[in-house]
């Protein structure tokens, strides 16, 4: 798939050797990881929510060859917008496939967040030529999480839901494919890149606190009930904090 794309772009617009080996590279990995994956989740079936967020994954390695191949320089507008907005509409797709068959699993989330993520990365690195290497905190904030949670494992907790952060999650590829395509003047691209940013440090900021108050209470509560363990001489009252 990924080279019948790459192919159908260079016929329509032309692409260099960069942008084919770019393209190239992006499928390799993306098919290496999600095999491994896969392996290792034991599923009998890939689903029809993930064949809709490999296609999507397949659109974001022909906007990674575009990008790369007229790195620093503008690259072709109409199929730039088109790959980047086919695939930011496959994103609600796929979700909705998912909840509809009854085949949402953790790969197919984690598929679907790492795809996102990557996109966003890709239009930020493009998006900091125009506007400055500052964009390149929105494309990196989900690998500085990442990277954080190596050295302070409380940070792999699970979330609850939350509207307001996929809400977030999805403006990112709006907001940084509308500064891309440079519709706006300049002060309007910045304050449209800006807005991106300081929502995504509100989002990660916001979970980032939640997780860390959780943390705290899950480590203040068995030293509380070791205390009243220690007053009464007990072990029932030890017990009973504990097990709650």
């Amino acid at each position: 798939m990924q080279v019948l794309l790459l192919a159908l772009i260079g016929t329509v617009i032309g692409m260099g050797l960069t942008g084919w080996l770019t393209g190239l590279a992006f499928a390799v990995a993306t098919w290496a990881v999600l095999s491994r994956a896969l392996h290792r989740s034991g599923l009998r079936s890939f689903g029809a929510a993930n064949r809709v967020t490999l296609g999507r994954a397949t659109l974001v390695g022909g906007v990674t060859a575009l990008v790369a191949d007229s790195f620093p320089n503008s690259p072709p507008v109409s199929p730039f917008v088109s790959l980047t907005a086919v695939a930011l509409i496959l994103d609600w797709i796929d979700g909705k496939v998912a909840r509809r068959t009854g085949t949402s699993t953790p790969l197919g989330a984690r598929f679907d967040m790492e795809v996102d993520a990557f996109l966003i990365l890709v239009l930020s690195v493009y998006v900091s030529t125009q506007l400055g290497p500052w964009i390149l905190l929105i494309g990196g904030m989900r690998y500085l999480f990442v990277a954080a949670a190596r050295v302070w494992p409380w940070l792999t907790a699970a979330l609850p839901p939350s509207t307001a952060r996929k809400t977030v999650a999805a403006l990112q590829g709006v907001l940084l494919l509308l500064a891309t395509v440079e519709l706006l003047p300049y002060a309007a691209n910045f304050a449209v890149a800006a807005l991106a940013l300081v929502l995504l440090v509100w989002s990660f900021g916001r979970d980032v606190l939640w997780l860390y108050r959780s943390q705290r209470s899950a480590t203040a509560a068995p030293r509380a009930g070791l205390g009243r363990a220690a007053d009464t001489g007990t072990t029932e009252l030890f017990a009973g904090p504990v097990g709650g």
